[in-house]
């Protein structure tokens, strides 16, 4: 159980940096911290049998992806 209030915890960092620092050094710290976070919350669902979750948790690492890719550029 304490390690969903890490990756609580991770995601509501990235959510910060992301809202907060415009550099692109931080925008990809944010994104690279929230893709670690919906992969273990992914994982969670899985163990937990909630399908439609593990889907949702899967697209936000897929836009987190995507985010990282984005800032790179």
């Amino acid at each position: 159980m304490q390690q969903r209030w890490i990756f609580f915890a991770t995601a509501l960092a990235s959510v910060l940096i992301l809202t907060t620092f415009k550099q692109s050094l931080y925008q990809v710290i944010g994104w690279t911290m929230a893709s670690i976070s919906c992969l273990a919350w992914s994982y969670f669902a899985y163990k937990d049998n909630d399908k439609p979750r593990l889907c949702m948790e899967l697209m936000y690492f897929l836009v987190s992806m995507w985010g990282i890719i984005n800032w790179m550029k």
